[in-house]
């Protein structure tokens, strides 16, 4: 198929948002093909403001002046059936839906007004509703039918000032996930793609470099090949731009389960808490877990160990939907455990709260809808003058196929799940931002995640709710308000219309409460906050992002359908060792930006002016797909001590040398440690020319902590080549690795390693490397004075003593190497003065998620190292000096702070 020409000569279509950015490309490029395309355009603005028929005219005029054939309709798609109405008055048939109009309203939570969450929901959700929903009959009808809905980084993974933007585009994937089940047997397909390139939005927040290699017209290969009546992809997810194009599912973990009985409480949970998210056994679900065969599983276990209740004396939890089913339930557990509640429902609240005061609780009903939030929020702060937790509950169901589904029953869905929980969070927000404490848990189904039958209005507002959390997690982070979302399994009144009775009986909400307990506590371990969760049965599991290496295609060169084809079964490969687990925009659009230096090359010339060397060339990119096998690292607090003590630890630092001690910990820059005897599956030599192991030299350092470091356990790194950059003289080779805990299958720590090679370049590849984001930031340090000095004496035994933590080369113990390296005594490792440096930034202002160094020169044993800090925000930049020399030894170097660090040690 790659070699022919994918057309469309007959078919009709549908492009809204179409006069100008990603949509008029599109338009242009399906009339090319032969396709009859009409071309919607409101003609306001970014923001959704204004409107008019000049940009879809123009457009239309484009195509018509070329041959081709187009109809403009200047409808809003809150007019979705006037839309599709154009394309059956024009052409007798729709084929194609392409739901990509869109506006932004990017505001912090905090300022957020009601119309900047309304008119995003209307343009978006309700917008691609009411599309597809016209044209879902003509679909059916014909048999055949293609829907393309649009996303984003920001609906994927939670964007900071975008909780409104975040929830419309991530609920797109349940509705989209909805439609490719219900439209399956009638040959009717939906996709959702996670697009970045430039338009009228994109320009207000990204630079003109950047747009430049961003173009639409890299987007809508993809779609085209998704929307061609030879793809069966359906019910899929992209992300797409800048040449790269992956694809993303659920992965979810293997979970916990524990006795489903009275044991079942949250402290029983804590202690089996690390297998919540242990992805050693992952599986990849396009619905819900089999919960009856949990069930049984869970019966048969012996009772959990009692623990220590978990206590919430003094918090103020709020509950919606509590007047019955689990609201109820949530509501009673807290109460028992010393929360005052409030128990929010519209029916009747009191017979809640009258059970909880004779049980000697306190408690308080207020009658009012989830939608009411303010109302809803003013009885907690009237009753107890405060709110500590918002248990965002609420919800009601209008299932109905979605060909019969009626505009009402999509919004009263969506009013009462989504704009419920935003209005509740939206009230409580400024009382939580001010005493700087929150714990909120929103409501989300595997039906918002997976689809299901029936019930697009509910997939969509589900996983809008969940779009919501990840963004709102990030903008409460700092203030302490941690934010988490489950998928809850229980039989209650809301699903006693789509289930058996008996299951409805066995599924109780008491196996689901000590879960949402134990995340509104302060025990669970970091991180606590934008995470999803799947519970029932006894049983939780963390619910993430898979993502494929995908493909990557040279932005000097014009992308087609046909190319896209070619490289097909990378996009869709998610076994071939290149996959990731994305969870921030950054993350998610990190592979299309380092894409933005891939060209073909044609006519290009190394900086060594030397021509190319296409074996070398074709090695490289042979090393970038190669995969490791993984390198396990075992390691016990001997070794911890040994490290801690190799980078400068005294004999009065107990947490860092001595095992015993409550507060032992490992210090970060361990990190580097795992991965430094990791087996790479290339070598220097293929990769570059004229390889000398003599003529290398350890030029940067990147580590990024993904999470809380054990003091023992078996780690496993998997090295990977990142690129090798053509310098003329010399070779520059970015190797990453990642290394991951054996038990859990999750990411420890990341590393990247610079090294130049000198007289290994001029083989023709790149001059300039990929911007990477932190990995490859240089900082530059303030003009003003330091605001923090550590200054530290090594000793003459310092690389005797930090060679045992596995650096072995004799340059740093023998002395007649060294001499033949040009140094009069063998010299500390490199990584050695890193981990003394990061050191001194643990000790001054506490843990970092990251830090990158770049070293500047060389440092013997017994010389003191001066390390000067400047704290900017959340980083420290700073440099470290050689006090003998005055010279530096580590320079251009900064650390992102972790959320909440305190000065340690």
């Amino acid at each position: 198929m790659a070699g022919e020409q994918l057309r469309y000569d007959g078919q009709t279509v549908v492009v809204t948002g179409a006069g100008g950015g990603l949509g008029r490309a599109y338009a242009l490029f399906f009339a090319s093909r032969g396709a009859n395309v009409v071309v919607n355009d409101l003609g306001g603005s970014f923001k959704g403001e204004g409107g008019g028929s000049k940009a879809a005219d123009a457009v239309v005029n484009e195509i018509t002046s070329a041959g081709g054939k187009a109809t403009a309709n200047y409808d809003s798609v809150e007019n979705g059936d006037k839309i599709i109405e154009t394309a059956i008055k024009a052409y007798g048939r729709v084929d194609v839906l392409i739901n990509n109009a869109g506006i932004l309203r990017d505001i912090s939570f905090k300022n957020m007004k009601d119309q900047d969450w309304d008119l995003i929901m209307k343009v978006h959700v309700v917008g691609a509703y009411k599309c597809a929903r016209a044209a879902w009959p003509h679909f059916r009808k014909q048999k055949y039918g293609r829907v393309i809905n649009t996303a984003s980084a920001a609906g994927l993974f939670g964007s900071f000032g975008q909780t409104n933007y975040s929830a419309a585009k991530l609920a797109q994937v349940g509705f989209t996930e909805t439609l490719a089940k219900e439209g399956a047997k009638y040959n009717i397909h939906a996709n959702v793609i996670a697009p970045i390139a430039a338009s009228r939005m994109t320009a207000t927040v990204m630079p003109p470099e950047v747009l430049d290699k961003l173009k639409p017209e890299w987007v809508v290969p993809l779609v085209a090949v998704l929307v061609h009546k030879s793809s069966e992809e359906t019910g899929s997810i992209f992300e797409v731009g800048g040449g790269h194009i992956a694809k993303l599912r659920w992965q979810r973990a293997k979970g916990t389960l524990l006795r489903a009985d009275d044991s079942f409480t949250p402290a029983a949970l804590l202690k089996k808490w690390d297998g919540v998210a242990d992805f050693s056994e992952p599986s990849y679900p396009t619905g819900p877990a089999n919960f009856m065969e949990l069930l049984e599983d869970a019966h048969k276990l012996p009772p959990n160990d009692p623990a220590e209740p978990i206590r919430y004396d003094g918090k103020v939890a709020l509950i919606t939907g509590a007047g019955a089913g689990i609201g109820r339930l949530y509501a009673l557990q807290f109460a028992k455990y010393g929360a005052k509640i409030v128990v929010n429902d519209l029916m009747d609240p009191e017979g809640v709260v009258q059970e909880i005061k004779k049980l000697g609780g306190e408690a308080v009903g207020v009658k009012a809808s989830a939608e009411d939030g303010d109302a809803v929020v003013k009885g907690a702060i009237d009753a107890f003058g405060r709110i500590d937790i918002i248990i965002n509950n609420a919800g009601i169901l209008r299932d109905k196929a979605f060909t019969n589904m009626e505009d009402q029953q999509f919004q009263q869905v969506l009013d009462v799940h989504l704009r419920g929980t935003y209005k509740v969070t939206k009230a409580a927000w400024p009382y939580l931002l001010k005493q700087k404490y929150g714990r909120i848990i929103n409501t989300t189904s595997t039906s918002g995640i997976y689809g299901n039958f029936g019930q697009a209005n509910y997939a969509a507002a589900k996983c809008g709710i969940l779009g919501f959390s990840r963004a709102l997690a990030r903008e409460g982070q700092k203030y302490n308000i941690l934010i988490n979302t489950i998928a809850p399994n229980a039989g209650t009144a809301m699903t006693r219309s789509i289930m058996p009775e008996e299951m409805v009986q066995a599924f109780k909400p008491d196996y689901i409460a000590p879960a949402v307990l134990l995340l509104c506590s302060d025990k669970v371990p970091e991180p606590n906050t934008g995470r999803l969760f799947e519970v029932g049965s006894g049983w939780v599991a963390e619910t993430r992002w898979q993502r494929t290496g995908g493909a990557a295609f040279p932005v000097d060169v014009t992308l087609t359908p046909e190319a896209v084809l070619g490289k097909w079964a990378d996009v869709l490969n998610f076994d071939d060792g290149r996959a990731d687990h994305p969870n921030d925009p950054s993350a998610g659009t990190a592979k299309i930006m380092a894409n933005m230096d891939n060209v073909s090359g044609k006519g290009a010339k190394s900086s060594g002016g030397k021509g190319k060397n296409e074996e070398v060339l074709a090695a490289i990119e042979a090393a970038k797909k190669a995969k490791a096998e993984g390198t396990e690292f075992t390691y016990d607090e001997r070794d911890v001590i040994l490290y801690n003590l190799g980078v400068g630890a005294k004999r009065t630092d107990l947490a860092l040398v001595y095992e015993n001690d409550d507060n032992f910990q490992v210090l970060p820059g361990f990190g580097v440690i795992p991965t430094f005897n990791a087996i790479a599956p290339y070598s220097m030599g293929e990769v570059v020319p004229n390889f000398n192991m003599k003529m290398l030299l350890h030029g940067e350092q990147y580590l990024e902590i993904r999470g809380p470091i054990p003091t023992e356990g078996t780690l496993v790194s998997y090295p990977h080549l990142v690129e090798v950059v053509d310098k003329g003289n010399a070779g520059l080779v970015v190797s990453g690795s990642v290394t991951k805990d054996k038990r859990t299958g999750k990411d420890l720590f990341y590393n990247e390693s610079t090294v130049f090679i000198r007289g290994s370049g001029g083989f023709g590849g790149p001059s300039k490397g990929t911007d990477r984001g932190a990995a490859t930031r240089v900082y530059k340090t303030p003009s003003r004075a330091p605001d923090s000095v550590v200054e530290e004496k090594t000793t003459e035994e310092q690389a005797a003593l930090y060679r045992l933590s596995g650096d072995r080369n004799p340059l740093h113990i023998d002395p007649g190497f060294s001499k033949v390296g040009g140094f009069p005594t063998p010299i500390l490792h490199g990584l050695a003065f890193f981990g003394i440096a990061s050191k001194a930034v643990v000790k001054t202002y506490g843990a970092f998620k990251n830090i990158k160094v770049r070293f500047a020169g060389v440092v013997l044993p017994g010389q003191t190292l001066i390390t000067e800090m400047w704290k900017e925000g959340n980083v420290v930049i700073f440099q470290t000096k050689v006090k003998e020399t005055g010279k530096l030894c580590i320079a251009g170097a900064g650390a992102e702070l972790a959320e909440g660090a305190k000065p340690r040690l």
